[in-house]
């Protein structure tokens, strides 16, 4: 089991800037990938940005050049830095952890934390 933590959301102005944390606890060893996602109001949840074990990142179009992703060699900690917000970027942001331990492959959601950029 992992359990998954989000934080750092808010309000923010266009071309602000905010940094988002996920915490994992539990059994972290059997986490593999990460990733961030987001759903914005009346959407369907997509994928923002993407990381694996040896940190190699991937993102959205709509991200790529605004939006780094990283973990932290302990394993536990995953970063979303957002910069020059636009108001379609207001979502909420969900933290997902990839798990394989054994015959066990399962993943692991937060349960988000709201950004939110006005105009």
């Amino acid at each position: 089991q992992v359990q998954l933590v989000e934080s750092g959301g808010g309000l923010v102005q266009t071309g602000g800037s905010l940094r988002l944390s996920c915490a994992a606890s539990g059994d972290i060893f059997g986490i593999n990938a990460m990733a961030w996602y987001r759903q914005g109001p009346g959407k369907q949840r997509e994928l923002v940005a993407h990381i694996t074990t040896r940190g190699r990142a991937a993102y959205a179009d709509s991200v790529k050049g605004r939006f780094t992703i990283s973990r932290d060699n302990t394993g536990n900690m995953l970063y979303l830095q957002m910069n020059s917000l636009k108001p379609e970027d207001t979502a909420v942001y969900y933290c997902n952890a990839g798990y394989h331990s054994g015959y066990i492959f399962d993943e692991y959601w937060g349960q988000g934390t709201q950004v939110t950029v006005s105009s």
